[in-house]
């Protein structure tokens, strides 16, 4: 039997696994859309698209589970959350709405409207990423209306853009080949430029914003430990753009080494906003203990997510190792 005041504790950390899964996994496929070149050649928009055709759909299922371990497991702050950002999350849906309707139809689309179902991916894809920066932005500063905050959720959602970006254009560094990885690499070195500029502004404002936060990460001896995470952040920013320099290798060698290393990032930078909030599920407002369910019902639930959640993580283990290797062309029957 699990002890009750745990129970929120594992419950917070499966919601944080699932929207660390959802901003690894859908933030490449949004950054391959944000990246898509209306102007380019036809057949590279169809090889970017192609990259993430087995994947997408699927990577959303890690935005419902953490939405529906929120509602199930901490269902005051469901509410609270829900309340003050109800009209963002409508402009997300909608952009997730375009995503998908465009997605299939560019691929039936006479060729004289092809490039129009392209542009509505595009547009869906910054509109979604743009969107859930904002609202990170809004969490971060406990939801409070003021010129600065609005201002600092809007970097935010530039932020979150260029964090998509980064990966997505890692990501087709590790799938492409040719003239499109090329432009890859290159895109891929400017927008990790771009997000290490973001994470410091964000960090710094954060720390500005929140006395609580600027006390966990400097106290001491604690300091001592927590800032190996934008120590290890910097080293791999650093690795990266040595390693950007010299790609492409012959037999394509290190081509999936970017990706890695953008994921390392992404896991540490997660990590650290994890921390700097923890135990509050409400920056605060509230914490894990006081918005959680009854120990009965988690206890139940457990249940049901001890079966679901290996389930998802093995068939996306299963999905991403059936399409592995280079994109091809996407074709539908």
């Amino acid at each position: 039997m699990i002890n009750p005041d745990w129970l929120p504790v594992i419950f917070a950390g499966l919601m944080a696994l699932a929207i660390l899964m959802y901003a690894i996994l859908d933030g490449y496929d949004l950054g391959v859309g944000i990246l898509l070149p209306l102007k380019d050649s036809e057949h590279n928009r169809d090889t970017m698209i192609a990259s993430i055709g087995p994947f997408w759909d699927a990577n959303e299922t890690w935005l419902v589970l953490a939405v529906g371990l929120l509602l199930i497991a901490f269902p005051h702050a469901h509410s609270i959350i829900l309340y003050h950002m109800y009209l963002p999350t409508a402009i997300l849906l909608i952009g997730l709405i375009l995503r998908g309707v465009a997605f299939d139809f560019r691929a039936k689309a006479a060729i004289d409207y092809k490039q129009n179902w392209d542009f509505i991916f595009k547009f869906g894809s910054w509109l979604t990423s743009f969107t859930q920066g904002y609202m990170l932005g809004m969490y971060v500063t406990g939801f409070e209306q003021s010129l600065f905050t609005i201002l600092f959720s809007v970097l935010t959602g530039f932020g979150v853009i260029a964090a998509y970006s980064f990966i997505g254009a890692a990501w087709l560094v590790m799938k492409t080949e040719g003239e499109l990885q090329v432009f890859a690499i290159l895109k891929t070195q400017q927008m990790a430029r771009l997000t290490a500029i973001v994470v410091v502004l964000i960090s710094l404002v954060n720390v500005w914003l929140n006395p609580s936060v600027y006390h966990k990460w400097f106290s001491y001896p604690l300091v001592m430990f927590v800032l190996l995470i934008p120590l290890a952040c910097l080293l791999l920013f650093v690795g990266l753009e040595v390693l950007l320099n010299r790609l492409p290798r012959a037999n394509d060698k290190h081509a999936a080494v970017p990706f890695i290393i953008a994921v390392g990032i992404y896991i540490l930078c997660f990590s650290g906003l994890a921390f700097s909030f923890f135990p509050d599920i409400v920056p605060n407002q509230l914490t894990i203990w006081q918005a959680a369910s009854a120990p009965e019902a988690l206890s139940f639930i457990f249940v049901g997510a001890v079966i679901v959640i290996p389930v998802i993580i093995g068939y996306t283990i299963f999905s991403y190792k059936v399409f592995s290797g280079k994109a091809t062309e996407l074709k539908y029957h």
